[in-house]
């Protein structure tokens, strides 16, 4: 990937397909990645994808897939049914379940490991049981997806640096938490600009309140693609 635009995946995190199809017209111009979580997947249904897709975009459909392995196996194979590039499970379902997830998919799409979520600080994973440190956890879950075979890594911006050198370019680093300087951190603890993101070695970044909640999607992605080539 060349293109800055490229690399960046707007978030859909919108309550209607309306909206959500109003979203990728106005942006359809600069960007060809879009995800869809479980707000709008829950609202829209499978429908939503498959018009997303058909505007020529690409769908990261990111529902954090975290159950028995059997169950997981199926939910990967209607994702690939549905023609999406790129679907989430929790790495802490554990190895069995990655590895049933990864036999279920087609081979054009991805399946990224979730780690730790965003939002959740020392604090909050101390409150969970996990003695060891946010870095720790990261680390250890990311170890067992990649030897198991996952295509890539969700992660905050500040896990980038301590799996990028662990693993080279061997898998791909999609990272949520970007917040541009011109924007508010709301839930997310450990964010980064995307500027910053992209030199510590991010593969996508995925934006959303930024984007979508501006009141002109389109000058923000403008705003954020100057940071970049800045």
């Amino acid at each position: 990937m060349t293109n800055a635009a490229d690399k960046i995946i707007v978030a859909l995190d919108v309550p209607t397909k309306k909206e959500a199809l109003e979203l990728v017209e106005q942006l359809r111009k600069k960007i060809s990645f879009f995800k869809i979580g479980l707000q709008l997947f829950t609202a829209a249904g499978p429908k939503v994808v498959s018009e997303v897709l058909e505007t020529g975009a690409k769908v990261f459909l990111d529902l954090k897939l975290y159950d028995i392995p059997n169950t997981v196996a199926h939910a990967i194979e209607s994702a690939g049914n549905l023609g999406v590039q790129m679907v989430t499970i929790h790495l802490s379902g554990g190895e069995t379940m990655v590895k049933a997830a990864l036999n279920a998919r087609p081979k054009e799409m991805s399946i990224l490991g979730v780690t730790v979520l965003t939002s959740l600080d020392e604090t909050a994973i101390r409150a969970l049981g996990i003695s060891s440190t946010i870095e720790e956890q990261v680390s250890r879950l990311a170890k067992m997806g990649v030897a198991a075979g996952i295509d890539g890594l969700v992660v905050s911006p500040h896990e980038i640096e301590v799996l990028r050198p662990q693993f080279g370019d061997e898998i791909e680093l999609v990272v949520p938490g970007i917040r541009p300087p011109w924007s508010e951190t709301a839930d997310q603890k450990r964010v980064m600009t995307p500027g910053q993101a992209l030199e510590a070695g991010a593969d996508y970044l995925v934006i959303g309140r930024p984007i979508i909640a501006h009141s002109n999607p389109p000058e923000a992605v403008a705003k954020i693609l100057a940071e970049i080539e800045g």
